[in-house]
């Protein structure tokens, strides 16, 4: 037994689907339905009524049945020979009794009546179901009702989802507001002075209006919406990589253009076949007494007129299965576009689909447009982007924000934010921040609203995607100082970075190459920039470091332990005060950091330097204050250190320096020396004579005692 709960949920299923069925599938469905009301009721007629009424026939006129008192008329006006033609009926002469009027019936009935007019009813039942399956068929074949399944159920709740309202709401007010702002200038009133007001703190107009319409969305809401985005994305993905659903649909109309023509042909050319007098012949004289009989289908006229409307009927799905056919080819239906929706609204990044996600918009906007329009908004990573803002602004809140501040070594407040969705708005309202790292955050956007963050001065971007507002951007270029970014390739830099016109200070850390450095190229634009810092893999330093950003004082490569070659434009840097070439590869002290006589501090850290017979080069560099040669392979120090009368600063630890030579010690100026994790065996008593020594390591030798 099928319980009434089974019969509701199928109803249920079928009713579901009617968003992705066009008016000529409503025809289809009412014309069926008619169809089968015919073959019901016709079908009931032929078992209800009598089917046949025959009667004997007892005089035969030209091998056709004639009336008995026609026989006179015929005697008296033919000829003998005519007469011959007559031949009077022989048998019994009485009526025939009851059953044999019956069995007559049922032979002449059987097969005497033509096989259409009997089974009328049934060919319209089978023809029903023709066009019932195929009509339906591909709504219930398993690669395709899976698909249409997910979809209507994606679909119902990106329709009723509160965050397609809001952002429709906010496309209207968006709307509404270019509108009001492309009127007629008009006299300000107070009111119009202080909602303007408003929007100017907010940093751009319309600010205000969202932030009202935030306070519809609650966290479970937020959090719903966020998995329709997810179901929607992988739903895309899955769809359109085939269309099995448009070939199939297509296949059904051609299916049922076929079986039109069939019908309307053999039904057409039968229907006159049904008639209301049956001459019926049949070999039972034995049984009744008669072998011709005159007969009558009573329900010939009302199926006569049940054929002819069927017909109508025939025709009318004809018109409708022709014209979803040219529907089918007279457009590319794997091919759909939101344009109208991306003029209407602010989502401009709704991407166009294809395939079967793309016919079954189709299909719905056959229904009513307004489907494809909120289900839109779940396609747009830009609306994505803002309902995980409005989550991520629900879940940090300012005193959250306000705990993660921390004091940095350089006595900084810093707010440091790892791996979230986005920016929170919230933390602009902390305008003691002056440093701020943003770490593995796909998504991140500075909003206008930086602008109250007066003390920010160094931005950190870790392998994050940040986009800036023009206004946010106007700001930072005006007040950022300091800027680190690291990135997984040198496409992933922004280039609003290179017009940050009072960036002092850049660390670059990523990979760059050769073809990459039409990248960077923008940093010609960076005409205050005194600091950079590149810590990548690269052949040669960029040209337009060495040719472009010839007021640079600081320039530091660290090349991750490849080879750096062709250092020869270094110098061209004439206004370097400090260079580091970190684990560069490097065998020899390059000759051209020699002419850059501003030079202060030299870093060679990490190299491969066996000897450094250039030192005597270093007197050319009179500013020359600080010397790092560490982590190399030094085995001694040159005699030749003694001429750096300069030097306050001499890093030289982590080699394999054996002996102190004396001549070390006329270097009377030094403060710092770091001898430390080499073979030293002694310490000479001259180093008595550096009276200015403030920091004197020698760890991890041979050495007994340690001067410090």
């Amino acid at each position: 037994m099928i319980t009434v709960t089974e019969l509701k949920i199928l109803a249920d299923a079928q009713a579901s689907y009617h968003i992705l069925k066009p008016w000529w599938d409503v025809f289809w469905y009412y014309i069926t339905m008619v169809m089968l009301m015919i073959a019901v009721l016709a079908g009931a007629l032929q078992l209800t009524q009598s089917r046949m009424l025959c009667l004997p026939c007892k005089a035969e006129v030209g091998n056709h049945c004639a009336h008995p008192l026609d026989q006179v008329s015929i005697k008296i006006n033919l000829s003998a020979s005519s007469l011959r033609k007559t031949n009077p009926s022989r048998g019994i002469q009485n009526d025939l009794h009851r059953q044999q009027y019956a069995y007559i019936d049922a032979v002449c009935y059987e097969k005497q009546l033509h096989w259409f007019t009997k089974f009328f009813p049934y060919l319209v039942f089978l023809h029903t179901v023709i066009f019932a399956v195929c009509s339906n068929f591909w709504l219930h074949y398993p690669s395709t009702s899976s698909r249409l399944e997910h979809f209507v159920a994606i679909l119902y709740k990106c329709f009723d989802s509160p965050w397609t309202t809001r952002a429709l709401s906010e496309t209207v007010a968006e709307q509404t507001m270019r509108n009001w702002t492309n009127k007629p200038s008009r006299r300000l009133t107070s009111e119009d002075t202080d909602a303007r007001r408003q929007s100017v703190q907010h940093g751009v107009e319309g600010t205000a209006v969202e932030d009202d319409a935030s306070s519809v969305l609650d966290k479970k809401e937020g959090e719903q919406a966020k998995a329709l985005f997810e179901k929607v994305r992988k739903f895309r993905l899955h769809v359109e990589q085939k269309d099995i659903i448009y070939r199939l649909y297509l296949k059904q109309i051609v299916v049922k253009v076929i079986a039109l023509l069939v019908i309307i042909t053999y039904v057409s050319y039968f229907l006159m076949h049904i008639t209301f007098e049956i001459d019926c012949k049949v070999d039972i004289e034995a049984f009744t007494g008669y072998k011709r009989y005159q007969c009558v289908y009573s329900l010939a006229a009302i199926f006569k007129v049940l054929a002819t409307f069927y017909v109508l009927l025939v025709f009318l799905y004809g018109f409708a299965c022709f014209y979803s056919l040219w529907w089918m080819l007279r457009s590319s239906l794997k091919q759909y576009s939101f344009e109208a929706v991306r003029e209407k609204s602010h989502y401009s990044d709704i991407p166009d689909v294809q395939n079967d996600f793309a016919f079954i918009l189709h299909l719905a906007d056959q229904y009513d447009p307004l489907y494809s329009k909120r289900f839109s908004i779940f396609l747009s990573e830009v609306s994505e982007n803002r309902l995980k803002q409005i989550n991520l602004n629900n879940e940090w809140t300012v005193e959250m924000l306000r705990q993660k501040l921390t004091r940095n070594a350089k006595d900084k407040v810093e707010l440091h934010l790892f791996m979230l969705s986005g920016v929170p708005d919230n933390v602009f309202e902390l305008n003691e921040i002056e440093v701020m790292k943003l770490e593995l955050i796909p998504d991140a956007k500075i909003t206008p609203m930086i602008t109250q963050l007066v003390n920010l001065k160094e931005l950190h971007i870790y392998h994050s995607t940040l986009t800036v507002d023009l206004q946010a951007l106007s700001f930072l270029a005006d007040n950022l100082e300091t800027l680190y970014l690291k990135f997984t390739s040198v496409e992933k830099i922004p280039s609003w970075i290179f017009l940050l016109k009072n960036l002092k200070e850049l660390y670059l850390a990523g990979s760059i190459d050769n073809y990459s450095f039409a990248h960077i190229e923008g940093l010609q634009d960076l005409k205050n920039l005194t600091t950079l810092y590149l810590k990548t893999s690269i052949p040669r330093i960029p040209p337009v470091v060495m040719d472009m950003l010839p007021f640079l004082q600081k320039l530091s490569i660290n090349n991750e332990g490849n080879r750096l070659l062709i250092l020869i434009s270094l110098k061209k840097m004439i206004n370097l005060t400090s260079l580091e070439l970190i684990n560069c590869d490097l065998e020899r002290i390059p000759h051209s950091i020699f002419s850059l006589t501003e030079l202060r501090e030299i870093d060679f850290r990490g190299n491969n330097f066996k000897t450094v017979e250039e030192i005597i080069s270093f007197q050319h560099l009179p500013k020359l204050t600080c010397l790092k040669l560490w982590y190399n392979s030094i085995a001694y120090i040159p005699l030749q250190i003694g001429a750096l009368a300069n030097l306050e600063q001499l890093y030289i630890n982590h080699n394999n320096i054996e002996i102190m030579p004396l001549q070390l010690f006329l270097c009377n100026k030094l403060r710092v020396l770091d001898l430390s994790h080499n073979n030293l065996n002694f310490i000479p008593d001259e180093i008595q004579l550096l009276k200015n020594l403030q920091y004197f390591a020698v760890t991890n030798n041979s050495v007994s005692i340690t001067f410090q």
